[in-house]
């Protein structure tokens, strides 16, 4: 009979209005938890942005994020996974369990001041150019907010911050997820700091890496050469067959190396080498069969040049395994939230940056968007992978770099070090706070996500690992 009363539009209205006013305040307690702290949360992220640590080195930040959730309330479980700088981080009890992933290595050769102009620190020295100082911060800062929630609601589930080292080529999450320390989640949530805001679905390349060194006989290259046996004649006849094979792999393959060690002085025979690769393809099928043909060149290349070649795996990732249920409740918050805007000090140090990029300068205004809802298919890696696999698991990106500024460049070191990159760090910890709540609200949507992993995966799928059983390359930074 209420509809003869009321108008169906005022129904509704009454009917959503409750539940609408309870999501609103939950989302502003949500924020207001992060914005109270975010002088303690630049702060921090600015520490670990001078820390500069490179992967399984990064002792001081890890410790760092660890004191600021122990200090919020946390459990902590410190060196998981037979990796010293890997810590998981617990608050709450009972289902849902939200994951949250915080990243925090450097990378090597990158050192940069905070200033709009090349402006090395320290020479040869690491610096955050893939903004994971800030990676970490917002992680934390966002499970702290989840904390705040849960213990002021009084609700079940659990939030669990997961520190992960040596994302960049140490394949820090894999070891993590071999040891099971995602069996029991139900959601995991990550983010990336970046050039744009955007919260579509997508995947990545699946990546296998290590080193093929070379051992020779060392001779006077001049008095006795037929004594020797050249390693690095070795690394040179793999690198000279992998690059004649580069002709005969699929669509989308990507192989890229570096000589490492090549000898000591042109007049002694190399007794030595080494060659450090990276395969990739958006198939893990692929990058299996691409590996074993460079195994392959590397054992015909040891035996044309009489030596003796040993292989060491040191990383390897599958592919992001994407989400489009819970993709789609990213961007919806990302999008309520809206994007970053810049004062006028960074406005000025974004237009001096701007001019760096050449013709990948992007329009600042893009910096304020939200790049529009589609499926992706990026081209880098990241052992965010292998969670993706293990556990339904979500993604963003944040503006926290001038638009235009891509990854591993001295210009993303330099706008992380600053308060540009602040604000998008900031933004990230809201929408994920956010997100993780609201599923903590909505276990039929977590249902939905799990239903479509589990149809993405494919029946019968087996988790293996592609570094095999060995264990972390503590040292593969050294």
């Amino acid at each position: 009979m209420l509809h003869k009363l009321f108008p169906v539009s005022l129904l509704i209205f009454l009917v959503y209005t409750p539940a609408l006013l309870q999501a609103q305040a939950y989302k502003k307690q949500l924020i207001s938890s992060i914005e109270s702290k975010q002088e303690t949360y630049q702060q921090l992220a600015l520490d670990i942005w001078n820390y500069a640590e490179l992967g399984y080195q990064e002792t001081k930040s890890a410790q760092a994020l660890q004191n600021e959730l122990q200090a919020a309330g946390f459990s902590i479980e410190s060196a998981v996974a037979d990796i010293p700088t890997a810590f998981v981080a617990s608050y709450g009890s009972g289902e849902p369990v939200i994951g949250i992933l915080g990243e925090y290595d450097a990378l090597p050769g990158l050192s940069q001041a905070a200033v709009p102009e090349r402006q090395i620190l320290e020479d040869g020295g690491a610096g955050h150019a893939c903004g994971h100082h800030m990676f970490g911060v917002a992680s934390a800062a966002s499970a702290i907010a989840i904390k705040d929630w849960l213990a002021k609601s009084g609700k079940a589930g659990t939030v669990r911050f997961y520190g992960t080292p040596a994302e960049e080529g140490g394949s820090g999450k894999v070891y993590m997820v071999r040891a099971g320390l995602f069996d029991d989640v139900d959601v995991v949530l990550q983010w990336h700091p970046s050039s744009f805001n955007d919260a579509s679905p997508g995947t990545t390349l699946a990546n296998k890496s290590g080193k093929f060194r070379f051992y020779g006989e060392a001779s006077h290259a001049a008095f006795a050469p037929e004594r020797g046996r050249s390693a690095l004649d070795g690394v040179e006849a793999m690198n000279f067959m992998v690059n004649m094979m580069r002709e005969h792999t699929q669509e989308g393959s990507r192989i890229h190396y570096v000589i490492t060690k090549g000898g000591e002085a042109p007049n002694v025979v190399p007794n030595f080498a080494e060659v450090y690769y990276y395969v990739r393809h958006k198939d893990v099928a692929e990058v299996k069969d691409m590996w074993q043909r460079l195994v392959r060149a590397a054992e015909g290349a040891a035996r044309g040049t009489d030596t003796r070649v040993e292989v060491e795996v040191t990383g390897g990732v599958y592919n992001i395994l994407p989400n489009e249920t819970l993709a789609r409740l990213m961007y919806e918050n990302l999008k309520e939230l809206g994007g970053i805007s810049y004062d006028n000090e960074e406005t000025a140090f974004a237009e001096e940056i701007s001019k760096t990029l050449g013709k990948n300068a992007a329009s600042l205004s893009m910096a304020g968007e939200i790049l529009p809802f589609e499926m992706t298919e990026g081209k880098a890696s990241s052992d965010v992978g292998d969670v993706s696999w293990a556990v339904p698991t979500v993604g963003l990106r944040t503006a926290t770099w001038v638009p235009g500024t891509s990854a591993h460049s001295w210009q993303a070191v330099a706008a992380g070090g600053m308060s540009i990159g602040m604000k998008g760090m900031l933004l990230a910890a809201k929408a994920m706070a956010v997100t993780g709540v609201e599923l903590m609200q909505k276990p039929k949507l977590i249902n939905e996500a799990k239903k479509e992993f589990e149809q993405r995966r494919g029946e019968g799928f087996e988790y293996q690992s592609l570094v095999g059983d060995r264990q972390p390359p503590l040292d593969y930074r050294q």
